[in-house]
């Protein structure tokens, strides 16, 4: 491998170790933080006021954009590796309740976030990352708190949360993509 390819495997695989810890991260969080928001707690957003959400929010929205990350630095193959073994892992490290919840909302949404990448992801990381996590972001949230609580009450601060963080993302999506450019490196290394 040349010095490119090897900086772009290892890259990908300390993303997909990132990938990987976010999903226990995030059930570690509605399990020992909480999924029931009171107010001043960890789930009220300081960038929205009156808006809530469960705590896993931010984990919950860095996988969608690690995952394209991943896609982006290893492949398609690799990163549908990495949806199965995040929703594996969401399934061990869920609390008993949301087993179920956690679970499907993972795969959905990140089945989605990757078929709406791939297409994409030649009119660059930044364009992509954004219409994929959107597009996660709103399944996620409409999968996990449908079959978590039985009712959407959370769902606009779950939406709010995730774009947010999916927002402040984008400078470092940007400057990805621009070294990319620079260094010569495919959207797609498979």
């Amino acid at each position: 491998m040349t010095g490119p390819q090897t900086r772009r495997r290892v890259e990908g695989m300390v993303l997909f170790a990132a990938y990987a810890a976010c999903v226990p991260f995030a059930n570690w969080l509605i399990g020992h933080v909480g999924t029931m928001c009171i107010p001043h707690g960890p789930c009220v957003l300081p960038v929205a006021p009156g808006l809530m959400a469960p705590s896993g929010v931010v984990a919950a929205s860095l996988a969608l954009i690690l995952r394209d990350l991943v896609q982006r630095r290893l492949g398609l193959a690799w990163s549908a590796v990495a949806v199965g073994v995040g929703a594996a892992l969401s399934a061990i490290f869920a609390p008993p309740a949301l087993i179920l919840a956690s679970t499907l909302a993972f795969a959905v949404s990140e089945t989605l976030d990757l078929a709406v990448y791939t297409p994409l992801q030649r009119r660059g990381l930044v364009i992509a990352a954004l219409a994929s996590s959107l597009a996660g972001l709103v399944a996620d949230s409409l999968v996990f708190l449908t079959l978590a609580f039985g009712n959407l009450d959370l769902l606009a601060g779950q939406v709010v949360g995730k774009f947010w963080v999916v927002l402040a993302t984008l400078p470092a999506l940007a400057a990805v993509q621009a070294r990319d450019r620079r260094l010569g490196l495919s959207t797609d290394p498979s």
